[in-house]
């Protein structure tokens, strides 16, 4: 399965290529130059993964954004879906499905703060998803993915081990190991992913 119009750019910011629509999760120290977004994409409200600042770097008349309720409250004047766990929206030329993310022995991501992952559909049909940050919580069995972008860094999120029991049980065709090399984590946490995960992963060099 081809991977190459996604692009890693660190922690757990990745630019989508849809055809000629450019798609962002998450966007943090962007490198300069980074195409125009057509569609955002925010988990949740923490600096490394909503950043006005890197918004605006790639913002345009007519961006859409996808956020929590707590996010979208934020993106005032903007073109926003306020997407809740469970949910389903049409974006643009993406199909957009919320699934919770949330700790489960930390405090870090609550429960209650109804922060997302994503499911988007593309328009070949592909489904990536990335999961937000997140501990190893029972909803991801219920994933249903080609590509999944998931957590390896621990301390905040699930561990390596716990990403690869994750989803060595819903099963993508591809798993790209995230948030590591960047506050926390380093490429051996990557690399224990892809001997424990029995499919295919891919490490991805950041793209600066």
């Amino acid at each position: 399965m081809n991977v190459d119009h996604i692009h890693w750019l660190g922690h757990a910011t990745f630019r989508l290529e849809d055809g000629g629509s450019q798609i962002y999760f998450d966007p943090w120290k962007l490198p300069a130059g980074a195409p125009r977004a057509d569609v955002i994409l925010i988990t949740h409200a923490h600096y490394d993964h909503y950043s006005e600042d890197d918004i605006a770097r790639i913002e345009q008349p007519g961006t859409l954004f996808v956020a929590p309720p707590d996010v979208a409250a934020k993106l005032k004047g903007r073109k926003v879906t306020s997407a809740e766990p469970g949910g389903t929206y049409r974006v643009g030329p993406v199909t957009v499905e919320a699934t919770p993310a949330y700790n489960l022995d930390k405090d870090y991501h609550k429960k209650r703060e109804h922060w997302v992952g994503y499911i988007v559909t593309l328009s070949s049909g592909q489904r990536i998803y990335h999961s937000g940050d997140t501990d190893a919580i029972p909803e991801m069995d219920d994933v249903e993915a080609d590509v999944a972008l998931m957590p390896c860094g621990g301390t905040y999120t699930m561990t390596a081990a716990e990403m690869a029991e994750a989803a060595n049980r819903f099963k993508p065709s591809v798993l790209i190991p995230m948030h590591w090399g960047d506050i926390v984590g380093q490429k051996s946490d990557a690399e224990a992913v892809a001997k424990a995960f029995k499919g295919r992963t891919v490490i991805k060099q950041v793209e600066k």
